[in-house]
């Protein structure tokens, strides 16, 4: 919907307004219909405007009925028709029609509790002139961003991480205690970035700084939080099936609340094919799609999308990417994302999303279906590695299985077979860190690191355990035996957090807003309790789903395996782009950090070229870190060519 940005200042004095400005600039991406400002006391708020509801009216910042009140908000709330006429009754007065009025009067009758009432994805600050403070929140699962940092004597916030660094004074440095667990998993799962002194609140959490309290640091509170535990009455199957069902038409019907046009991102997959139909029985008119292909035919998924817009007699449109569109995009995206880009998809999601622009404002996906209800293979896989491993280990014995796993390490095994048997227990030993995050998740385990990272960097940070940030959130209680639950609630707090920023980074880059009906967070609390029989059935994932669209959906389109957005990533870096990924990474200038051993580095790429799809992905992750490290700690605009640059001056301003 929009960017915002502010500054309080901890002294209590007055902001400079150049240094708003030069915070919202870097955001004008985000909102290009209107932009606003206030400075008030110790507090500066900035707004760059998307105009989605009430366009019109709703400017901000905005304040309650007699100013003493402000917010810049980012987002929708989905339930404030249903929240104004109670919020009225209360002898609040409404000035505009804008969700963004019923946020500020939520505050003044509930104050910090006002975010348990909001159905909807938000970030949001809100500056209480009379108590003279900050209140922060973010939604509950992390839809929309937020990002903070403390700056001498300043707190300050942002959508995102480029606006912090326009700080007076505020230098951006690499956070080198994140780097194991970057460079395993590709991001961080705490409150940390890449930068030293950028943190994000987390999802479902809210941040307050109190000025006449003297506050130095925000203090930061959990609002929400998911119960996996197995509920006591459990349902029927038909029960389950009907409650999905409404809530599923529900959670679709109000993410359509808007004042201008909308479309669906459509891949041909079961998740964004289910918003594509249920948005086309509850429009009168034909909806707009918009899909994303490549030339090579494993890799595309067109047809599927084709198919499924002609189902539901759609206005399909859609973009063929090459790998020199590809690469040549990568630098803005990145600059985008503000960290360096974990899935290639993120390009093809930055392209689908400029095409979207041209004729909508608005579009509704799919993301988060796979992790609210069991949708991607790992989980199955991993449920049968925990159940049959400890089998494999207690009859066979330890030489036949070194044996095993020498053949696996021997490089005669054809790649396409590896990487399935790689994936079992015959491969990986029987910890949960080995078995689901080196299995599906790190492209170099912390166990390899010493191979990557150079001695010196190794030994500052020999204490840090890259897997510790995501184990937070691998509940042993409340669970009552649901393994697959637990799984799932830990990619909700992680995985699913990554994926979010990407898709509004994405977006918002095409300044358009991305609705996520499938994170509804009334859905995702049913879901997060239904048993696993109902979630994954015969091998197959997102069964309660797949039933509530049976006759809705080509049958094609309800049995296909799920494929996870494929780019042909590899064929391109072996081939195409072979030449451009090695000179990045040979230059000199990654030596020259004293981060990564470069021998590792062209032993990589020689496996790549090779074939060795593990080294394709270990070379995507440094050339993605590479480029971050010369646009962001080397502040290299020559890495920002004018055609990366084109259609967006923002960029501009980096």
């Amino acid at each position: 919907m929009c960017g915002i940005c502010g500054i309080v200042d901890l002294r209590g004095r007055r902001v400079p307004e150049q240094n708003l400005r030069a915070m919202s600039n870097v955001l004008r991406h985000r909102g290009p219909d209107d932009q606003g400002s206030l400075i008030s006391g110790a507090a500066a708020l900035g707004f760059r405007r998307l105009s989605i509801v009430d366009v019109a009216g709703g400017q901000q910042p905005m304040s309650n009925e007699d100013g003493t009140v402000w917010i810049v908000f980012n987002g929708e709330i989905y339930n404030s028709p249903e929240l104004r006429p109670m919020l009225e009754q209360r002898g609040h007065r409404y000035a505009t029609h804008s969700d963004t009025e019923t946020i500020v009067h939520l505050y003044e009758e509930y104050g910090d509790h006002c975010v348990d009432y909001m159905r909807g994805m938000f970030a949001f600050a809100i500056w209480d002139t009379r108590r003279k403070r900050l209140f922060c929140a973010r939604d509950r699962v992390g839809i929309k961003p937020f990002y903070y940092a403390i700056a001498g004597d300043r707190f300050a916030f942002a959508s995102e991480i480029k606006a912090l660094i326009e700080l007076p004074g505020f230098k951006p440095e690499l956070n080198r205690r994140a780097l194991p667990e970057f460079f395993a998993f590709g991001y961080i799962s705490s409150e940390e970035t890449l930068f030293d002194d950028v943190r994000k609140l987390l999802p479902g959490h809210h941040l307050v700084i109190d000025l006449e309290r003297g506050d130095t640091e925000p203090r930061i509170t959990q609002y929400w939080d998911l119960d996996v535990s197995a509920p006591e009455y459990p349902l029927s199957e038909a029960d389950y099936i009907a409650q999905f069902r409404d809530l599923f038409s529900e959670a679709v019907r109000i993410h359509l609340r808007s004042d201008v046009p909308l479309g669906v991102f459509l891949s041909g997959g079961l998740d964004s094919s289910s918003i594509a139909a249920e948005m086309a029985a509850l429009r009168k008119d034909s909806i707009q799609t918009f899909s994303v292909g490549y030339a090579e035919d494993q890799y595309n998924e067109l047809p599927y999308a084709r198919q499924v817009a002609e189902h539901i007699r759609a206005e399909h449109n859609e973009v063929i990417l090459g790998p020199e569109d590809f690469f040549a995009s990568l630098p803005q995206v990145i600059w985008h994302e503000d960290e360096p880009v974990v899935w290639p998809s993120s390009i093809a999601l930055f392209h689908v999303s400029r095409l979207a622009k041209e004729k909508v404002k608005v579009v509704l996906t799919g993301e988060g279906a796979d992790e609210v209800l069991a949708g991607y293979l790992k989980y199955r896989v991993t449920l049968w590695n925990l159940r049959n491993g400890p089998l494999y280990r207690k009859f066979v014995p330890q030489p036949i299985r070194q044996l095993a796993k020498n053949a696996l390490d021997s490089g005669l095994v054809p790649d396409w077979v590896l990487r399935k048997l790689r994936h079992s227990f015959l491969y990986y030993p029987h910890t949960f860190e080995k078995i689901y995050f080196d299995n599906f998740y790190s492209v170099f385990p912390q166990d390899q690191q010493p191979q990557l990272l150079s001695s010196q960097l190794m030994n500052e940070l020999y204490e840090v355990d890259a897997y510790a940030n995501s184990m937070r959130f691998f509940p042993a209680r409340g669970s009552n035996g649901n393994l697959l639950n637990r799984l799932l609630y830990l990619d909700i707090k992680t995985y699913l957090v990554e994926l979010l920023m990407k898709q509004d980074q994405m977006s918002m880059a095409a300044s358009i807003e991305s609705r996520v009906p499938f994170l509804d967070h009334k859905l995702v609390e049913f879901a997060s309790r239904i048993p696993a029989r109902h979630k994954i059935r015969s091998f197959s994932g997102k069964y309660l789903l797949r039933r509530v669209m049976a006759n809705r959906l080509p049958v094609e389109v309800l049995r296909r395996n799920k494929k996870g957005f494929p780019t042909p990533i590899r064929p391109w870096l072996r081939n195409q782009l072979f030449g451009k990924l090695s000179a990045i990474l040979t230059d000199g200038r990654m030596a020259e950090r004293g981060l990564i051993q470069p021998a590792y580095v062209q032993r990589l790429l020689n496996a790549h070229r090779g074939g060795d799809s593990g080294a394709t992905e270990g070379c995507w992750r440094l050339l993605n870190f590479e480029l971050w490290s010369r646009i962001f700690l080397d502040r290299d605009s020559s890495v920002l060519s004018p055609q990366t640059l084109e259609g967006n001056e923002a960029v501009l301003c980096a």
